[in-house]
């Protein structure tokens, strides 16, 4: 596979103070990825690959088809946005990986997800 400079991706992230319990060590986040195609042919998004860090370098390791249940097409200037989530053990931690794609000519590729911080915002200053 080779890495395309035709798809940009974009991640926030939030921490969910509502659904986390700091005193069970379980911090929930909520993130939310849009991936633009600024190339002149369609892609689809086969599968997914994210390495999760948590605050005492445990990396546990996410892959499968499609995301969020789907294996979206995107097409040439447009993109596709969608949210997930992730608990950690701590209020600090990372993620990153790589979406497998495919050209309109059935050619795969891969596409990095830049790294993201997962943090509790009182921890941060």
């Amino acid at each position: 596979m080779i890495d395309s400079p035709r798809v940009c991706v974009q991640v926030q992230s939030v921490y969910i103070e509502t659904h986390s319990m700091p005193e069970e060590e379980r911090y929930v986040f909520a993130y939310t990825v849009t991936i633009r195609n600024l190339g002149r042919t369609a892609v689809q998004l086969l599968g997914r690959y994210w390495v999760i860090t948590n605050g005492h370098g445990r990396e546990t390791e996410v892959q499968g088809e499609g995301v969020v249940g789907v294996q979206p097409h995107i097409e040439p200037g447009g993109e596709y946005q969608y949210t997930s989530g992730a608990v950690l053990e701590t209020p600090l931690g990372t993620m990153q990986g790589h979406y497998d794609m495919i050209d309109v000519d059935g050619v795969p590729f891969s596409i990095d997800i830049p790294v993201f911080r997962l943090f509790v915002p009182t921890l941060i200053h």
